[in-house]
């Protein structure tokens, strides 16, 4: 149970961090909207994933290898 969390905040990271990417290089183009949303809205949405998964790993106890 405790690796599909740890792979869930993996994973959130990885795709909010992805997120802050496309958006940022999207508003840099000069381009307001991607995909029916605002940039500023998809940056949000990816520093909320990368939230959630700073928060996942701090709860999860440390692997004992």
């Amino acid at each position: 149970m405790l690796k599909n969390i740890a792979l869930a905040g993996r994973l959130s990271g990885i795709a909010g961090a992805l997120l802050c990417l496309v958006a940022g290089l999207t508003r840099i183009a000069g381009m307001y909207y991607l995909a029916g949303f605002q940039t500023t809205t998809l940056f949000t949405a990816g520093i909320g994933f990368m939230v959630f998964a700073c928060m996942v790993r701090l709860e999860l106890p440390p692997d004992r290898d």
